[in-house]
C-alpha cells in the first residue's frame, strides 16, 4: 500500500489542520512505518496530515499503534511548552492582566504570556478526528492514558504530576502516595496538601500520610 492509499479521510473543517495539534499540517506521518519494525500493529498502514514539528517527534515513537504515537507527541508538546503551560498554573487571565506589568521590564510578558499560554494549551489539548480508511473507521484503542485537569489534558497522570510537582516544588513521590490514598479524582486537594508539607521531614511526612 502506497503513502497516498493509506492517507485517512479528513473532515472539511480539518482540511488544513494537523492530526496531533491542529496547527497548519505542512507535512504526513504514516504508521506503522519502515523506520521501525512494528511487528503486531492491529491496523492498517494509516497516514495522516501533520505539522512538520509532530511528525518529527511522531517518528521517534517506538510503540505499536497510532494512538500511542498521539500520546507520544503529546508528551513532547507537554515538555516543549512546559513554561508556557506553567502561566495557567500561576496565573488567571484577569491576575496577568492587572498585574502592574506595563511599562516594566515584564511589560513583554505580560502582553504575550496568556496568549503562548492558550497556544501550548490547544495544541495539548486538540484530539484528532476518528480514523476512516476506504469508508471504514479504524477502532481506537481503548486504552487511554490520558488525564484531564483544570482545562488540560495531560498524556497522563505522570505528566500532570510531573508537571505541578516541577511548578510549585512539590515531592513528587509524596504527592503520588497522597494520589494512592485519596485517589486521582481528588487531585486539586492532593495538590493543596502537598504544599502545606514542602520542606518537611520524611517522618512529618510520613505522618500526614496516616492522617488522610
Amino acid at each position: 500500500m502506497s503513502e497516498h492509499d493509506s492517507f485517512v479521510e479528513i473532515p472539511f473543517e480539518n482540511r488544513h489542520q494537523c492530526w496531533f495539534c491542529a496547527e497548519p499540517a505542512a507535512s504526513y506521518f504514516s504508521f506503522p512505518h519502515q523506520q521501525h519494525l512494528i511487528l503486531d500493529c492491529q491496523h492498517p498502514t494509516l497516514t495522516v496530515p501533520s505539522c512538520s514539528e509532530c511528525a518529527n517527534a511522531a517518528l521517534k515513537a517506538k510503540v505499536r499503534n497510532i494512538w500511542q504515537v498521539e500520546q507520544q507527541v503529546k508528551k513532547f508538546l507537554m515538555q516543549k511548552y512546559k513554561k508556557d503551560l506553567a502561566i495557567g498554573l500561576n496565573w488567571t487571565r484577569e491576575e496577568l492582566a492587572n498585574s502592574g506589568f506595563e511599562g516594566g521590564s515584564f511589560s513583554g510578558f505580560q502582553r504575550s504570556a496568556w496568549f503562548m499560554y492558550e497556544v501550548a494549551k490547544d495544541r495539548v489539548n486538540f484530539s484528532g478526528w476518528p480514523l476512516v480508511l476506504d469508508g471504514v473507521e479504524i477502532e481506537k484503542d481503548n486504552i487511554s492514558d490520558s488525564f484531564t485537569f483544570d482545562g488540560v489534558c495531560y498524556p497522563s497522570i505522570e505528566e500532570a504530576i510531573e508537571s505541578y510537582s516541577e511548578n510549585f516544588r512539590l515531592d513528587a513521590m509524596f504527592l503520588r502516595q497522597i494520589l494512592a490514598k485519596i485517589g486521582p479524582e481528588k487531585f486539586a486537594q492532593a495538590v493543596r496538601y502537598c504544599r502545606l508539607y514542602i520542606g518537611a521531614t520524611p517522618l512529618e511526612k510520613s505522618r500526614a500520610l496516616r492522617d488522610l
